[in-house]
């Protein structure tokens, strides 16, 4: 999921001005096009006296990047992004920052006041807790990483009868991260093993090798990598001889690698939030040609840019040898047929930039043969808002690909995005301000849907 969500503001460096009177947090909304980005700017004074900031960006996660800073008189500010093109120029008035953001050109007003953005998650659990929880460790041996991770037992656990309580390990989606699954302030994980516990129901969620309390090679590592940590937890739990059941959910690439370990028999049940469908490549251009399409961006345009992408993706993942990212941009847009505004272009590049082991597995594995030979009991759930892992294209090809079983659940929530929020448009942007953390009704249709397939008596 990190891997998808793009930034829209990266600031750098530092200042060496004095302007004592402007430092402390400060506070904004960014309107662009109706979508409100909240940013906060940390100015503060060090003991040499020199002026310093950061930028905390709370809706995209984004915490203490450092800025560059400039300030005059004590009370003019001017925050500069080269490599984006970027400009923030405020002055102090009435207890404010009153100024514009600049971007590529388009100038937008952005006034801060004091303080800082406070999160509310209401669903976040807090303790006294009716259950247990244990820290636990396991090795996936074949990449020498160390998973770390909490195992929580259900409520009423010590009464049930040794080996009939279900368990289920959770899977994160892409990018590294920590067994909460924590973004925006949201800790998704966190919040549906407190309610599978309330429910009767174990879990074990793990952070990310290479994040948290967890080792192993996360730079290197692909999607059959991050399978085989999951396999490790699942091994795991079933060596413990605690429970009965042991399921895998997984949410984004986590829902691929339940698929993946269903397939090879390894779960007795698996629940897919949000898994791909489709392959790789497939995914990345339709989230991109929604994403695209919300901006107004021209429709040939937009095609043009697809079928540019299309191309970048498919060299990437064969490994053709590329002269430089820029010049291989260009052919794909000659092919294309049309010349792409140099973001656009830009941005291709930077696809090519970034190529990493994980992105060319990515984009090359096709889910197809996994879903086929899964015949273990499936739930895959999705959000019909998702512009991630699109629910119309990727569940109806998880319909007709997953062998026939009765204990099949497939859903589309309508007006859920890709975390299972209600939202209104389902772009990431919104995530972050969002209050709910998942849909209650989907942490009720999942509980009870283990209880009915994962329980053995």
């Amino acid at each position: 999921m990190k891997k998808i969500i793009t930034l829209l503001l990266v600031l750098a460096a530092f200042v060496n001005a004095t302007a004592q009177d402007i430092t402390g947090s400060w506070t904004g909304k960014l309107d662009i096009m109706g979508t409100k980005l909240n940013l906060v700017f940390n100015i503060t004074k060090g003991s040499d006296g020199k002026i310093g900031c950061t930028l905390d960006s709370p809706d995209q996660g984004a915490k203490g990047i450092p800025a560059e800073i400039t300030v005059t008189d004590g009370t003019a500010v001017k925050i500069t992004i080269q490599q984006l093109a970027v400009v923030y120029e405020g002055r102090l008035a009435d207890g404010m920052l009153k100024g514009q953001f600049t971007q590529n050109g388009f100038s937008f007003p952005l006034d801060m006041k004091p303080g800082t953005v406070k999160q509310n998650r209401p669903q976040t659990p807090q303790p006294p807790y009716p259950y247990t929880t244990e820290e636990v460790t396991f090795t996936n041996s074949d990449d020498n990483a160390t998973l770390s991770g909490t195992l929580t037992y259900p409520t009423g656990f010590d009464k049930q009868k040794k080996g009939t309580v279900p368990v289920v390990i959770m899977v994160t989606g892409s990018g590294q991260q920590n067994r909460d699954e924590e973004l925006f302030g949201h800790k998704p994980f966190l919040v549906l093993a407190d309610y599978l516990a309330r429910n009767g129901i174990a879990t074990l969620r793990y952070d990310d090798r290479g994040t948290g309390k967890s080792t192993g090679n996360a730079a290197e590592a692909t999607t059959e990598n991050n399978m085989k940590d999951a396999l490790a937890a699942v091994n795991y739990a079933r060596k413990t001889g605690k429970f009965g059941s042991v399921g895998v959910l997984g949410h984004s690439e986590g829902g691929t690698i339940a698929f993946m370990l269903g397939a090879r028999g390894k779960a007795d049940f698996i629940v897919s939030m949000a898994g791909p469908g489709v392959s790789g490549d497939s995914i990345l251009i339709e989230q991109n040609r929604m994403a695209l399409a919300m901006t107004g961006l021209p429709p040939y345009m937009t095609d043009a840019y697809c079928t540019a992408l299309a191309d970048v993706l498919a060299s990437i993942a064969d490994g053709t040898a590329m002269a430089s990212p820029e010049e291989a941009v260009s052919k794909a847009t000659r092919e294309a047929g049309n010349n792409l505004p140099q973001q656009l272009a830009d941005n291709l590049a930077q696809v090519i930039k970034t190529a990493t082991p994980w992105l060319k597995y990515f984009i090359a594995y096709d889910p197809t043969d996994d879903i086929k030979a899964t015949k273990c009991p499936v739930m895959a759930i999705n959000g019909e808002k998702d512009t991630q892992v699109s629910a119309q294209t990727n569940t109806s090809a998880i319909r007709r690909l997953l062998p026939g079983n009765p204990s099949n659940t497939i859903k589309t929530y309508p007006g859920l995005n890709h975390l299972f929020q209600t939202c209104t448009t389902g772009l990431a942007i919104e995530y972050g301000q969002i209050e709910e953390t998942i849909a209650p009704e989907v942490l009720k249709d999942i509980a009870e849907w283990i209880n009915t397939v994962g329980k053995k008596r």
